[in-house]
């Protein structure tokens, strides 16, 4: 985000201080979107939202199962699954996947988090029934096609995006050692989304199989379409080309998150081939929706989440010891945690940083944050939520977003006033509560300098 944006937001934030009615507007001009909600016989959830704005209409599909459904030492099948599923079906070629959605004028794509596999499309309207009969053919007839050569294809591609993201990232390996080292081991995040590549490797095809005979089912899935076009040829479609998939055994039960606290603040560090060493902290906290999610979020972007922000605003600007920070609150469909990122400048200490930091959280623990600062963070968030409504693509991904996570499409109003009734006491409760609490403490450093490591006093 530009300064000049952060500026101007908080130019804006003064100019609204005193208006008692602010709260109010923040969610009154939220519109509530027109939904539709039902389930095919197969266990099949469908949800329409029209919007006839402009003649692009958008495709979502939600399968509930992510890194989070996977077992230690059979890590990695959700995102390897992203993969496989544009290889083909039994009615659809290798490749024709794209290549018949561009011809038709239409992108798509797919990701994996911890929660859930998302496949989606955005076309225009016509090309909307093409979308649906590929995305049911995939849900229904996959299975036939896949081999051993197609399964250790997408494996290849796998690791290699590991090896580019993860084991020759620069930093790469900070987050699987953040995770690791935050949550017990039997805990469903302990793992990072893409898996090991001892698990990849010894995935066999009948596993790899079974996964998908469990959760790539109607029954595990919701289908979301946004945009231009009529629900009753809409429907007609879906029942066309969804009604015939059968129905997926029973699903196994979701993992259960142990109760668990970090019993003491655990300092570690990793060397990698970086020129500079990096700072991470991470804290245990809430899941998406819970009571604390929203206020540990705004916190998050108040100490880190633009160039406005305090600690960017104190180590990059004024002390000029940081080249880059953020803070953010994580929170997932079972868990969550808070993180907070600095960058040194080339001869800062770590230490020097830990030191800046640690007395900028303790402030906040201590003192709370400004009218200002909340009014200001409570805009931003605002913009941000009208500017997710801009796009029919954007409006699928979060009524599917809302669907899984918070029970329902329609939480769009709700969303809003979660943010809109928070107070400055609530943001340092949440300080204080999670961020007061002990801490995972990584320093990556460059190879050979293990000297460099953070070694100190917890944020008490």
């Amino acid at each position: 985000m530009a300064y000049g944006w952060g500026l101007a937001v908080a130019i804006a934030a003064t100019a609204l201080l005193g208006r008692p009615d602010r709260a109010g507007a923040q969610t009154s001009d939220i519109p509530r979107l027109r939904i539709e909600k039902y389930v095919l016989a197969n266990g099949l959830e469908v949800v329409l939202h029209e919007d006839h704005t402009v003649p692009i209409v958008a495709v979502s599909t939600y399968y509930h199962v992510g890194s989070g459904d996977e077992k230690r030492g059979r890590t990695g099948f959700a995102h390897l699954f992203e993969h496989i599923m544009f290889m083909g079906s039994q009615h659809v070629p290798v490749g024709k996947f794209d290549q018949w959605l561009e011809g038709a004028g239409a992108n798509n794509n797919g990701y994996t988090t911890e929660d859930r596999t998302n496949y989606y499309e955005w076309m225009p309207s016509n090309a909307l029934p093409l979308a649906l009969w590929l995305d049911a053919d995939r849900m229904g007839w996959l299975l036939p096609t896949m081999d051993l050569p197609k399964v250790d294809l997408q494996r290849d591609v796998v690791k290699n995006e590991r090896r580019e993201s993860y084991d020759n990232q620069p930093y790469g390996r900070s987050d699987e050692t953040i995770l690791a080292a935050l949550y017990p081991p039997s805990h469903p995040y302990s793992w990072p989304v893409i898996g090991s590549m001892t698990d990849l490797s010894a995935a066999s095809l009948d596993d790899v199989r079974g996964f998908f005979r469990t959760y790539y089912a109607p029954n595990n899935a919701t289908l979301v379409i946004a945009g231009d076009f009529r629900p009753d040829s809409a429907k007609r479609w879906i029942a066309r080309y969804f009604s015939d998939i059968p129905r997926g055994p029973t699903l196994p039960i979701r993992p259960i998150v142990p109760v668990f606290t970090v019993p003491r603040d655990t300092f570690l560090v990793l060397e990698d081939r970086v020129q500079l060493p990096n700072v991470y902290y991470a804290w245990h906290s809430v899941k998406a929706f819970a009571p604390d999610d929203a206020a540990l979020e705004l916190l998050g972007y108040i100490l880190a989440g633009d160039k406005a922000s305090r600690l960017y605003r104190g180590l990059v600007y004024d002390r000029q010891v940081a080249q880059e920070v953020s803070a953010r609150q994580e929170g997932h469909r079972l868990d969550g945690l808070f993180r907070i990122e600095v960058l040194p400048k080339p001869d800062v200490a770590p230490a020097r940083i830990d030191t800046l930091v640690r007395a900028a959280v303790r402030r906040v623990i201590d003192s709370g944050v400004t009218e200002l600062e909340l009014l200001r963070a409570k805009n931003v968030h605002h913009a941000r939520a009208l500017d997710a409504l801009a796009s029919v693509s954007s409006q699928a991904d979060l009524l599917n977003y809302y669907d899984w996570f918070a029970g329902t499409p329609d939480y769009i109003q709700q969303d809003a006033a979660r943010y809109a009734r928070l107070t400055t006491a609530d943001l340092q409760r949440v300080a204080r509560t999670y961020l007061g609490a002990h801490a995972v403490i990584l320093t990556v450093v460059p190879q050979g300098h293990p000297e460099l490591q953070i070694r100190g006093a917890p944020i008490q």
